[in-house]
């Protein structure tokens, strides 16, 4: 989240799309309930299904799965041809005066620079001209054609209200009607918020999904203000941290990213991520990268990280150009490329898609590690569980290690919530049985593999033997002793440029801006640093005193970065330093000092005169209308189908779904066709249940006992399924039998002249557990994943329905 889950309050429009708030985050929904009542806001929910949330929208408008696109393109058309835009913010705050250099183009779908043979783009046409310093030429009368705001204009162009409700399936009228109420918030009063979840992101398209109403918002002047901002709803109490942490394959903690083939030297490297601004003046904060990276290696590797060997850059993995996601991992595992799997508080034979290849890809390793405070379905990925998870067990070969470990009520620790709150919590309970944390397993791992290298040696043992574990107890380190390390400390004593001494050799650091990258520092994950300092666990606070009750709460555990509760909010004030809305300040210039209710999101010497930019981690400074080589298919969003669909492309049908989507050969030959896979299934989750984890719990089991799927009436009635009746859906990959539940909440639409039923499949149920036994949606989801996150599309894929009979047990 850019801002936090109080200042939802703020907004005047609350905008839930791409999720289900109410139900799926009922505690955080009250805040769009207070807008409501206090604010007088009005709540637009855009979905598939007549959710909870829409219950008590004041306008609901359905739209098909995996055309968001169409819509917000729609939207922004609307915005520019009505000059319902922020303008003053506009021409500021983002790129929309740089011009953009020729060869730029789209045509047919795709984007200049498209390579056939890799699926992938040559971006050296997405870029701005540039001026003999090699600075972006800029134009703030918008005369210029190649202006970002002129060929944005162009490029929506092709989204009218009558194509957006082809493509979309949603009346005309209802789109419109959204538009106003979004125009509304372009004045410098007014906010609107976007509240979104992985309605958004599980797509082919999903990172557009959210750049695209990222755009929005920058138009209407909405990002960084009090009520404003993109808002992820996370659906894990720490997938925020996962992120922060680096757990992703391809970075390190901080969002640093690991080098690659294309970066043999720590020189490499850094020219790339080094990155010089592209205007006068501007700030780059990206500049101190240098900083975050040297005071990574000095809290991993130590003594051993030097000037001499480039701080142990060498010690760091280099990835070719593929991607190790989780997606290739098992495209791997199929065709006998990986041996061994440690799975770590996951159960991808739940959780990730085509659960037929998933469990064939396990049956080929060597060995597999769970490691779970629960029995999961993939540590019994081998057992045979009937007829629609059939198996011999004896025909799989894979030795498998079960490693219960605690959960967080079982141990101390720190949460990442939706809004970048480090949240701490203490043990509540000891844990049962044999159950170790996983920092105690990992350090034995850690401990048995550095003393094999040791004994026995290997290709390149350097970065094993080197890493540094000057802990208390090196058999568990503490949580607190580990999260002053992710906060950072003086290797030496730091001076100011007097030579003064400020920070003494030994002690934690006070925040980032402390860092060096002269060796002087170790920090284990920058944007953290501050979260544990010399005055104490800043984590562990509780002081809910909310300045102006705004929503801030600055003393309520800690915020990264810097304690900052609105992101980009240099944003709200205008220019001059002052707040766009008076009544809702957040930060503004006195004269001579920034002041307000946040930290500010700037330089803090800064002055207004001094013209720089508030998006301070790009290289323009600007929020960004055209993302340059951001994005891998373009530097605009544009509406792409699903890769399976109902639907032809009708904007481009020879470049029907995202040209640059991560799909395997194999994976494209298990896509179904509408002709024998009519229907539009899409995933989402109950308020019952969590994920896999609560059918282990007997209330939640007796709540919400087996699986389901959810039909609108008329399907019913074409297919003669009762209420409770049972039904056979499936997809080119699997089929599941379960309970029909037939509901008003879904009604067929009519997209590009045909009716279209969507048919919503809960998550929750699986072989394990006190529920009764259930088979998984992710039978029947496509392997396919975003194009940037590589994030699978599990929200929009084709199925049949038919009525069975109960099956056999």
């Amino acid at each position: 989240m850019t801002n936090t889950w109080q200042d939802i309050k703020n907004a005047n429009v609350v905008l839930v799309m791409g999720g289900n708030a109410a139900e799926a985050h009922p505690c955080g929904f009250k805040w769009v309930i207070e807008a409501k009542i206090e604010n007088n806001a009005k709540l637009v929910v855009v979905d598939p299904r007549f959710t909870r949330t829409a219950s008590v929208a004041d306008v609901y408008v359905p739209i098909r799965p995996g055309t968001d696109i169409a819509f917000l393109n729609g939207v922004i058309r609307y915005l520019l041809e009505q000059d319902a835009i922020q303008k003053e913010y506009v021409r500021a705050y983002t790129n929309a005066s740089l011009i953009v250099k020729d060869g730029f183009a789209f045509e047919d779908g795709l984007f200049s620079g498209y390579k056939e043979d890799t699926h992938s783009y040559d971006k050296s046409s997405w870029n701005y001209a540039l001026d003999d310093e090699g600075y972006a030429k800029a134009d703030d009368t918008w005369a210029d054609a190649r202006c970002v705001i002129n060929l944005l204009r162009a490029h929506v162009d092709r989204y009218t209200p009558e194509m957006v409700s082809r493509i979309c399936g949603t009346p005309q009228d209802k789109f419109l009607n959204v538009c106003r109420l979004f125009a509304t918030t372009s004045a410098p009063d007014k906010a609107l918020t976007s509240l979104f979840a992985l309605g958004w992101t599980q797509h082919s398209i999903g990172s557009q999904n959210i750049r695209a109403m990222a755009m929005v918002q920058l138009l209407l002047g909405n990002i960084g203000v009090a009520g404003g901002g993109m808002n992820a709803l996370r659906g894990h109490s720490n997938i925020q941290g996962l992120t922060d942490v680096g757990l992703l394959w391809n970075l390190m903690p901080g969002y640093m990213v690991l080098p690659t083939e294309t970066e043999p030297t720590f020189q490499k490297y850094m020219e790339k991520r080094q990155f010089k601004p592209l205007r006068r003046g501007q700030i780059s904060y990206w500049r101190n990268y240098g900083k975050f990276f040297v005071s990574f290696q000095k809290a991993i590797y130590g003594d051993a990280a030097r000037a001499d060997n480039d701080w142990a850059y060498d010690f760091l993995p280099k990835s070719d150009a593929g991607s190790y996601d989780i997606i290739r991992a098992f495209e791997m595992m199929n065709h006998g490329e990986l041996n061994g799997y440690i799975c770590q508080g996951f159960n991808p034979l739940q959780a990730f898609p085509d659960k037929g290849k998933i469990r064939r890809g396990l049956g080929k390793l060597k060995y597999l590690v769970v490691m779970d405070p629960l029995d999961t379905e993939t540590s019994r990925f081998w057992e045979n569980f009937g007829p629609q998870n059939p198996s011999d067990p004896a025909s799989i070969q894979t030795e498998v290690f079960q490693l219960p470990t605690t959960c967080f009520a079982e141990e101390d620790g720190s949460l990442v919530n939706s809004a970048r709150w480090l949240q701490w919590h203490w043990k509540a309970a000891p844990p049962p049985g044999d159950a170790k944390s996983d920092i105690w397993i990992m350090a034995q791992i850690f401990h048995r593999m550095r003393e094999m290298y040791r004994k026995d040696g290997g290709v390149f043992a350097d970065p094993i033997l080197n890493l540094t574990w000057a802990y208390t107890d090196p058999t568990e380190p503490d949580p607190e002793e580990l999260a002053k390390e992710m906060n950072g400390k003086a290797l030496a004593d730091l001076k100011d440029d007097t030579g003064a001494v400020t920070t003494k050799a030994g002690r934690l650091l006070d925040g980032f801006a402390q860092l060096r990258d002269d060796g002087s520092t170790a920090s284990g994950c920058w944007i953290f640093s501050g979260c544990y300092t010399e005055k104490g666990n800043q984590m562990a606070r509780r002081d809910a005193t909310d300045p102006r009750e705004q929503g801030i709460a600055p003393n309520w555990a800690w915020a990264w970065p810097a304690n900052r509760r609105i992101l980009y909010n240099r944003a709200s004030a205008n220019p001059a330093g002052k707040a766009w809305n008076p009544d809702k300040p957040i930060i503004e210039w006195n004269g001579s000092q920034w002041t307000g209710i946040d930290v500010p999101d700037y330089a803090p010497a800064a002055k207004p005169a001094d013209d720089i930019g508030p998006f301070i981690m790009n290289d323009e400074g600007l929020g960004r209308l055209f993302a340059r080589d951001q994005m891998t298919e373009g530097p605009f969003p544009e509406h792409y189908e699903p890769f399976e669909s109902p639907s032809q492309n009708v904007l481009h049908p020879k470049v029907r779904t995202n040209p640059a989507a991560r799909v395997f050969a194999d994976d494209r030959a298990a896509f179904g066709t509408p002709a024998d896979f009519p229907y539009v299934a899409t995933t989402y989750r109950l308020t019952e249940h969590f994920h896999y984890w609560t059918k282990h719990a007997l209330i939640n089991s007796i709540l919400q006992p087996e699986e389901f799927v959810e039909i609108g009436e008329q399907l019913a009635k074409e297919k003669g399924v009762l209420q409770g009746g049972w039904v056979r859906v499936a997809s080119k990959r699997g089929a599941i039998v379960c309970k029909a539940y037939v509901t008003k909440r879904i009604k067929p639409m009519l997209v590009d002249g045909k009716t279209t039923h969507v048919i919503g499949v809960p998550i929750h149920w699986g072989v394990t557990g006190m529920a009764r036994k259930g088979y998984g949606a992710n039978t029947l989801t496509p392997s396919v994943g975003d194009a940037n996150t590589q994030t699978p599309e599990f929200k929009a894929f084709l199925v049949n329905l038919e009525k069975v009979g109960a099956p056999v047990a």
